[in-house]
């Protein structure tokens, strides 16, 4: 292992609120980028010492792991491993809501949740790429990296979030990228104009809130299916990669090329805000679950 990505699934999973986690003990650890060590006799498209990412869902958080060959991507050589893990995860889901669920097209308008995270802060990069005038919420004090990735920061938690959407749009935007869950999901609805979607795509926040993690989960996917009956033409829609990675390997192995180029011409650049040793894994899932990050948090199994 070279990399391993620090994700709010681990939290959820630690917390028995992701859908399939196993019991405890597990080791967590959605998304990796190591070098082959050893081959099944099999094995023909890989070679030893060749760099390679995959998504886990478990298991990254380790000096070594064993997969199949088929679960691999390469991944080219020149690439900063800390970089190349966060393509995997945040990067594949932020292209993967922007052009597989919402289908953006140039110049329409978007609002981002959490954009200065993982996730929404690679949505603000792919989403300057693909033309779109962006809002993202954020804490003030990090409302200068929305503004260098080129969205309008909004501060959550003093501003009235839906007012300020509509006093900047007029009609409200055309989508509403969510991963916030609760009642965030009801108020992002709200700032849809007409044909808009709200696309949820995870409720880490609102299970850290909650006193029972999986009521917590169940709250949020309710409400999403209480706003889905509403006939007014907006459409809304839940993400899960894992889900759309099942029913559409195609797209995974395409999108992940696709953003590794992107990379490579430095027309993306991951923020990865910690490079932790493994051994402070749970200083990293602290610092994510406590908003203290910008960014990916990386954990690096072995120096490299």
């Amino acid at each position: 292992m070279l990399a391993a990505g620090v994700a709010y699934a681990d939290i959820l999973m630690r917390k028995g609120a992701y859908p399939g986690a196993p019991r405890m003990p597990f080791v967590p650890g959605f998304d990796i980028v190591g070098t082959v060590d050893a081959l099944g006799s099999a094995v023909r498209d890989f070679t030893i010492g060749q760099r390679v990412a995959a998504l886990t869902t478990t298991g990254g958080y380790s000096k070594y792991i064993s997969l199949l060959a088929t679960d691999l991507i390469p991944v080219p050589a020149a690439l900063d491993p800390a970089e190349a893990v966060s393509v995997l995860l945040n990067y594949v889901t932020a292209y993967q809501l922007l052009h597989r669920e919402a289908q953006v097209q140039s110049g329409q308008r978007v609002l981002v949740h959490g954009a200065a995270g993982g996730v929404g802060s690679a949505l603000l990069e792919l989403g300057r790429l693909a033309g779109l005038t962006i809002y993202g919420t954020a804490s003030r004090s990090k409302h200068d990296l929305v503004a260098t990735l080129g969205a309008t920061p909004i501060d959550y938690r003093n501003e009235d979030v839906l007012r300020r959407v509509l006093a900047l749009t007029g009609d409200g935007v055309d989508a509403v990228f969510d991963g916030v869950g609760g009642v965030s999901f009801s108020r992002s609805y709200r700032m849809l104009r007409p044909g808009g979607k709200l696309i949820a795509y995870g409720v880490g926040p609102a299970v850290s809130q909650s006193r029972v993690p999986l009521m917590g989960v169940a709250s949020s996917l309710v409400r999403l299916l209480l706003l889905r009956l509403m006939p007014d033409g907006r459409r809304v829609s839940f993400y899960l990669i894992n889900r759309v990675r099942q029913q559409h390997p195609e797209w995974f192995q395409t999108d992940v090329a696709a953003l590794f180029t992107h990379l490579e011409r430095d027309e993306i650049r991951p923020i990865v805000s910690a490079r932790l040793p493994l051994e402070e894994a749970a200083q990293a899932q602290t610092m994510l679950e406590n908003g203290e990050s910008r960014g990916k948090i990386v954990l690096l199994p072995n120096s490299w």
